[in-house]
């Protein structure tokens, strides 16, 4: 297999550390979308990161379809439950990290994109873009409690997507303080951090 991305995509991220977990050999070619020699739309018509390669050149995308994938290949380390309500439970907790990486993302590249001139920029839009990270952050703190996992008491999909969330808004957003009022939230973080396959995908 070969996984298409970027080091700094988030979800290309949450890719590559279920790929560490499951224990699962995959080439790794980084791509640049926004580049205009860009070849991604030969892989994905969508022009998006990650995109995986299997064996017979066909190619699969996005993030949760591909995780989802991923975790049928090996029974090291199940992520996902394979029916009922934990199941849900823990495809609620991605929807909810990814949802913090789309209005992160969003509010990026309204105040990056160079496609936009400084004056055609919304500040307005940004706000609320991040209004909806931290309300999220929030939540997730809240529904988290005093628990050691998102759900259950092992590490599943949930926990390592709010981890690579928490991961880029730190990289792209240091300004917002989500440790503060969320110190269960930074415990799970920081307890994350400790296995090598967050460790060795951190940004930069």
């Amino acid at each position: 297999m070969k996984l298409i991305g970027s080091i700094a995509s988030p979800y290309v991220r949450k890719v590559r550390v279920v790929l560490a977990e499951k224990k699962l050999d995959c080439e790794f070619v980084t791509e640049d979308v926004w580049a205009s020699q860009t070849t991604i739309a030969e892989s994905n018509p969508l022009g998006k990161v990650p995109c995986l390669i299997m064996e017979a050149s066909e190619a699969m995308y996005d993030s949760r379809v591909i995780v989802e994938y991923l975790d049928t290949l090996s029974p090291v380390g199940k992520l996902i439950p394979a029916v009922g309500r934990e199941r849900a439970e823990v495809k609620t907790w991605e929807a909810m990290a990814d949802g913090v990486l789309d209005a992160a993302i969003l509010a990026r590249l309204e105040a990056t994109w160079a496609g936009r001139t400084k004056a055609q920029r919304s500040p307005a839009w940004i706000e609320r873009q991040l209004g909806k990270v931290r309300a999220t952050v929030k939540a997730m703190g809240q529904g988290l409690g005093d628990q050691p996992y998102c759900v259950g008491i092992y590490l599943s999909l949930a926990d390592i997507a709010v981890g690579v969330a928490l991961g880029y808004i730190d990289f792209r957003f240091p300004e917002i303080d989500w440790r503060t009022d969320n110190p269960n939230l930074l415990k799970l973080y920081d307890k994350l951090m400790l296995r090598a396959s967050f460790a060795d995908t951190r940004p930069v």
